[in-house]
């Protein structure tokens, strides 16, 4: 990058922040009335809607939805779909902040996995990274003091899958355009969703819930294409500590909105986890540096 413009990055990562909150509070808002899937097939449809229109107006056109990557795509969205639905159960379950908390895990989980999926080196820097993270995870979850159940267990899955489609983006990248990767995303999720949701019947929504329906699929793409575009102003190192601001957001709207306590334990585990991931970006900036 020849110039950063860290300000209009911070600008981007507060819409990604945003968003990711108000996915997460809609999220749990509809699972009132409907589960995982099918508020997955209605957010899937929504972003298949705006991907269209954007597939459109863009001066390539529907040309570009054109892969030979599409065992990469398949894959993707295979970790990508399972993560969502996992994390949307897990907002029912646990508190927000511990939700996220667990979820900044994700990175690490792509500093362990990417020697074996991206034949990148495992070096003791990541280690210690991974083992700092870790650390926060026990802190976070506090197992023997509190009662661990499905909603942590969803999470820390929901950490793991979110690393792999991390790392098959990646991939795809490097061949494929970014309306590319979201045609076949929310065309093949709305696909599994409907298939998975059809045996119990898929339910209209009601008045109440349509308008949360409409923040999930709008938010659904908001948040990675303002992440994007942060990472288009400046570099990792810069833009990835921004979306920490995250925990305390959302931790004062779980507070506020569901009367959820703030709990020091998860923002010591928070830091640690934090902690862990600059560890890991420092020796990823080191190793990408010229010379």
């Amino acid at each position: 990058m020849d110039r950063s413009q860290p300000l209009k990055a911070a600008a981007w990562m507060m819409g990604a922040v945003v968003s990711f909150v108000a996915m997460a509070v809609a999220g749990r808002e509809i699972q009132v009335e409907m589960n995982t899937f099918e508020l997955m097939l209605y957010r899937s449809g929504i972003g298949l809607a705006i991907t269209l229109a954007a597939l459109a107006a863009s001066p390539r056109g529907f040309a570009q939805v054109r892969s030979r990557h599409m065992a990469l795509h398949l894959k993707r969205n295979l970790f990508h779909f399972t993560g969502q639905n996992l994390w949307f159960y897990a907002v029912m379950l646990i508190p927000l902040s511990q939700l996220v908390a667990l979820e900044f895990t994700s990175p690490i989980w792509v500093a362990l996995l990417a020697p074996f999926l991206l034949g990148e080196t495992l070096t003791r820097t990541r280690l210690a990274g991974a083992g700092l993270g870790f650390l926060g995870v026990l802190v976070v979850a506090q197992p023997g003091a509190t009662a661990l159940g499905p909603g942590h267990a969803a999470a820390l899955v929901a950490a793991v899958c979110f690393a792999l489609n991390t790392i098959y983006t990646k991939r795809i990248m490097r061949f494929d355009s970014v309306l590319c990767v979201l045609f076949w995303m929310t065309l093949l999720q709305a696909t599994a969703s409907l298939l998975l949701s059809l045996p119990g019947g898929i339910p209209a929504p009601s008045a109440a819930t349509f308008p949360w329906l409409l923040v999930v699929g709008v938010t659904g793409l908001s948040a990675h294409y303002a992440l994007t575009s942060a990472l288009g102003h400046a570099p990792a190192s810069i833009v990835a500590p921004m979306e920490f601001i995250r925990l305390p957001l959302i931790a004062l709207v779980g507070m506020w909105v569901y009367g959820e306590s703030l709990r020091l334990a998860i923002f010591l585990g928070a830091a640690l986890i934090i902690a862990g991931n600059l560890v890991n970006l420092r020796e990823e900036t080191r190793r990408r540096a010229p010379g």
